[in-house]
């Protein structure tokens, strides 16, 4: 037990007594435990946005839209019962549909106008029944309702996003100019994250969007909430119920592939920086091996020393292991460290959900220490290897 102690007083001796070095000795751990947690942490948040997002907004949403063939070379559109079809499908829960109408100009009330007029803005009738399926919210005011389909007003929602360009304050009174024609602000609309046009697009009634812009009631596109569980099987049923097996073509997508898609995506770029943080404990380790061969030639006397003192081979060698060891150990948790506050750093940053797999800090702490062993060995074996007198030629 003292011969252990011994050593393990000088190992801690030779790393303090060289701060310096040793800083340099602990820089590839770091980067290397820095460079595993952080890429498999942030990768983590990121899932965890999406998985937040994805349980916020469901993933039974589908869209269908035409694939151009129904209206014969213009712009595509559903048939006008496309909505009543798409109900007789058993596994529908709700419907709604939007036709976007074409080729209009929208502009601010005042300034910028412009600024404006080559900015295109999306204008959107709908089914008042929207917000129920996309499960989306007002952020102010209210949506179209029946009262303004039946009296032709001219009332217009807006997206979030459109709002803050135009700078629309709550509760102002604003109009908008729609191609000519006035119309007045009633509401504004939360983000939709997964149908983001919305949050730039103009909605407006049905009945003035007729009465002002000559617009068919065919909607342009298809927003459906299927059951739970049900989701491929009546995305695969929607085209034969609302062409009702004609030859037109219907194109169903599932938004929330697209948020599953970027996890994956994200997954193969964790992987990519995981092997990037391996690398850099490889070169670390390189580099600890390098240092601490050239320490061996710098405390040649030190080892001759204790040499002629008796100390054997198996007592220097386990010196140096035991300082790789702490350099290992140190440099491992110093790394997880700077990892997490990474993690943190840019999940507040982006928004992200912050988190944490504490399985990966062990694997990373463990995988410095490994490396940092691995790369003591070959200094440890050199100092080993010296005799007293040949210390006196390198010294």
């Amino acid at each position: 037990m003292n011969w252990f102690r011994e050593i393990l007083s000088v190992a801690l001796g030779g790393l303090t007594a060289r701060k310096v070095r040793t800083l340099l000795i602990m820089l590839g751990p770091v980067l290397g435990a820095a460079g595993i947690v952080a890429a498999v942490g942030l990768n983590e948040s990121a899932k965890g946005d999406v998985r937040q997002t994805l349980e916020k907004l469901g993933t039974n949403l589908i869209v269908a839209s035409a694939d151009g063939t129904f209206s014969g070379g213009e712009a595509p559109t559903l048939p006008e019962e496309a909505v009543e079809r798409a109900m007789n499908v058993s596994t529908v829960d709700r419907a709604a549909g939007i036709t976007e109408i074409g080729s209009l100009t929208v502009l601010p009330s005042q300034g910028g106008r412009d600024f404006f007029r080559t900015i295109p803005v999306p204008v959107l009738t709908s089914d008042q029944n929207l917000l129920n399926v996309l499960d989306a919210k007002m952020l102010y005011g209210r949506f179209i309702n029946g009262a303004d389909e039946d009296n032709i007003f001219r009332s217009a929602v807006i997206g979030q996003d459109l709002a803050r360009d135009y700078q629309y304050l709550p509760g102002e009174a604003r109009t908008i100019d729609v191609n000519g024609e006035t119309y007045g602000v009633v509401g504004v609309l939360e983000k939709v994250a997964l149908v983001p046009k919305l949050d730039t697009a103009v909605i407006i009634p049905k009945s003035s969007a007729e009465e002002d812009f000559d617009v068919e009631q065919k909607p342009t596109t298809l927003y459906v909430r299927a059951t739970e569980g049900t989701v491929d099987s009546t995305s695969q049923a929607l085209p034969v119920a609302i062409n009702l097996g004609g030859p037109e073509g219907v194109v169903v997508a599932i938004p929330s592939d697209l948020l599953e898609a970027q996890g994956a995506v994200d997954t193969t770029l964790r992987n990519i920086l995981f092997l990037m943080g391996g690398l850099a404990l490889l070169v670390g380790g390189v580099g600890i091996a390098n240092v601490m061969s050239i320490s061996v030639i710098q405390r040649s006397g030190e080892i001759g020393i204790r040499r002629a003192l008796g100390h054997t081979k198996v007592t220097i060698a386990m010196q140096f292991v035991l300082e790789a060891l702490f350099v290992g150990v140190l440099g491992g948790l110093a790394g997880v460290l700077a990892g997490v506050g990474v993690i943190y750093l840019v999940s507040a940053v982006l928004g992200w959900v912050a988190t944490l797999n504490l399985p990966l800090f062990l694997v990373a702490g463990a995988m410095a220490l490994i490396v940092s062993i691995i790369a003591g060995l070959y200094p440890a074996l050199k100092a080993a290897r010296l005799e007293p007198l040949e210390t006196l030629r390198l010294g």
